[in-house]
């Protein structure tokens, strides 16, 4: 799996409750709702999220787990090796109930297990673009992030115009390189699903963003590595895998 190409995700972490089929599958949301707010409530700078209750809502029939689970996303703007926390099953729930979004109960802790999967693996695709500057930076971290499903990138609409499908959700990513703000566009497209194993399949497109020449230079160098590879006929590193 190298920089820049579609990383295919086509199976779920061991222990994710998509592998006990109890409850129904459930289709990503038109965008991250942990990233919007309509009601005016004031929004994380860091993360552009509301600060969500973990209360139930008065009409939940099913009690859900408040518990965050701590990422590996090293968080930047600390003192300490703090990491990012994902939000708990109920904060999820409270988000789509906000935009208005009709979730089965029963199916939340899976979507929360899928959008916690799905940002480690970004994560891991933004290390693989880092590791290039180790030399000068051993220790990049997430400054912060942003969702931005309504907001094509440049790079998905031109796709779009050729007949390829749009993403899903957008996440521009802001890391900090050792004191340098480096920004990551990633793209999150819906595969077709597993049927054989019974999971989702999605696609992770993560990429610096061009915003210097520097990230610029980066892209080019890893397409003409990329094309070398394919010319000597070397694997594919962009084939499906387990996570």
């Amino acid at each position: 799996m190298s920089p820049g190409k579609d990383t295919t995700a086509s199976s779920p972490p061991p222990g994710c409750p998509m592998h006990q089929a109890q409850a129904p599958k459930p289709k990503p949301p038109p965008g991250c709702p942990m990233h919007q707010s309509e009601s005016g409530d004031k929004l994380n700078p860091d993360n552009n999220i509301p600060n969500l209750a973990q209360s139930p809502f008065p009409d939940q029939e099913i009690p859900l787990p408040t518990e965050r689970v701590i990422s590996s996303i090293p968080r930047a703007k600390s003192d300490d090796n703090t990491k990012w926390e994902y939000p708990s099953p109920q904060q999820f729930y409270n988000a789509l109930r906000r935009k208005g979004w009709e979730t089965p109960e029963t199916a939340i802790e899976t979507m929360v297990d899928i959008h916690n999967w799905m940002n480690e693996e970004a994560w891991n695709e933004v290390m693989k673009w880092e590791k290039e500057h180790a030399d000068t930076c051993c220790d990049p971290k997430l400054l912060r992030f942003q969702g931005r499903p309504s907001t094509l990138s440049p790079k998905a609409r031109i796709m779009g115009w050729f007949g390829a499908p749009k993403p899903f959700d957008r996440h521009d990513w802001v890391v900090d390189r050792c004191g340098k703000e480096v920004r990551y566009v990633i793209d999150y497209y819906g595969g077709q699903d597993d049927i054989e194993n019974d999971v989702p399949v999605f696609h992770l497109d993560v990429r610096p963003a061009l915003d210097s020449f520097e990230s610029a230079m980066d892209r080019l160098k890893f397409g003409v590595r990329e094309t070398f590879a394919r010319f000597r006929g070397e694997p594919d590193a962009t084939s499906p895998k387990t996570a």
